[in-house]
């Protein structure tokens, strides 16, 4: 009997790690929603008291629990990018085109280098394009047109390989940028 009591206090402690991370990028998530407003009631599972947010709505996970996908794309959410969002070290898709996102889209977003494919076209986003986007290594994909964008286009971008960038139909200066960087 005391076996069992041992090998069930030792599975809940060898969960305690991996919840903790799960809270942590369920926090970030939920500060993100908190900013916005959601007329088709797309956040409805977005529970902070649900310690998973692999089982929220419009969130893909991987085999070990971490979000690795957000998909929020035409639901016509309004609202600004929340800095938390870069609290996310396993995200490689970012799907929040085709909404009425609006404000500066946040530095911290250069924090996510798992990074494949970035789509944030098609908002009200204004302001510069981050420079600390030269740290997402991993993007192949970055969707930034049909915004209001400003400024130049960052030097540390143009740095990045084979990386397929869309900034058309923004108020951007400089060099015109589309297509694939070799």
């Amino acid at each position: 009997m005391s076996g069992l009591v041992f090998l069930s206090v030792l599975f809940l402690l060898l969960q305690l790690p991996l919840s903790s991370l799960s809270n942590s990028e369920g926090d970030a998530l939920y500060a993100f929603r908190k900013g916005l407003s959601d007329p088709n009631h797309i956040f409805d599972s977005w529970d902070p008291s649900v310690a998973d947010p692999c089982t929220w709505f419009h969130i893909t996970c991987d085999s070990n629990n971490h979000v690795v996908r957000i998909d929020l794309y035409n639901y016509k959410i309004a609202g600004t990018l929340s800095p938390e969002l870069g609290r996310l070290p396993y995200l490689q898709y970012l799907e929040l085109y085709g909404n009425n996102l609006s404000g500066k889209i946040p530095q911290e977003l250069g924090n996510l280098t798992n990074l494949v494919s970035m789509d944030l076209s098609n908002n009200k986003l204004e302001g510069s394009i981050p420079d600390s986007f030269g740290n997402l290594k991993s993007l192949k994909f970055l969707w930034l047109n049909d915004n209001e964008l400003s400024g130049s286009i960052p030097k540390e971008i143009t740095l990045l390989k084979n990386l397929a960038v869309f900034l058309e139909n923004n108020k951007l200066n400089g060099p015109e940028v589309k297509g694939v960087i070799p």
